[in-house]
């Protein structure tokens, strides 16, 4: 049996203002080796869509990229609403999220093997996925453009 590819996944979503602008973000890593990263404007957005979307985008990034029947993937999120949801079965109450969590989980379910992992914010991985936000939203910001949608 072939062993499975295994991927690192770091995620972070951010909102200025809840709802304000917002960008979600994300690192993966395939055998200690950064393999992709993305930051992306939201749109005036909470901070819960923002993690969702992170997530959601990696993910949508691996299954473009990778066998998902072959491959396991473990999440590194700060967001403990992510990692309950979607790592420990905690109940979707926000009518917002719930197709978020939805699209997450099908995706998520694409995969041989996931874990979610609650992390705190001083994580590495996290730390760098947000300090690139943070760049991002400063830009957005300055610009004053609100549809600034490109990658920076």
């Amino acid at each position: 049996m072939k062993a499975l590819e295994k991927l690192t996944i770091y995620t972070d979503g951010a909102s200025r203002g809840n709802p304000g602008i917002s960008a979600s973000g994300y690192e993966i890593y395939e055998n200690g080796k950064l393999v992709a990263r993305d930051v992306f404007y939201n749109g005036i957005k909470t901070n819960n869509y923002a993690e969702y979307i992170a997530v959601i985008k990696a993910l949508e990034w691996c299954t473009r990229n990778k066998e998902p029947n072959s491959t396991s993937v473990e999440l590194f999120s700060d967001s403990t609403l992510i990692t309950g949801q979607l790592g420990r079965g905690y109940k979707v109450k926000s009518e917002n999220i719930k197709r978020l969590h939805l699209r997450a989980s099908r995706l998520a379910s694409k995969f041989a093997e996931v874990k979610f992992n609650n992390v705190p914010r001083e994580n590495a991985g996290i730390r760098r996925v947000d300090r690139e936000l943070n760049r991002f939203l400063d830009v957005v910001e300055k610009e004053g453009s609100q549809d600034n949608k490109q990658k920076l």
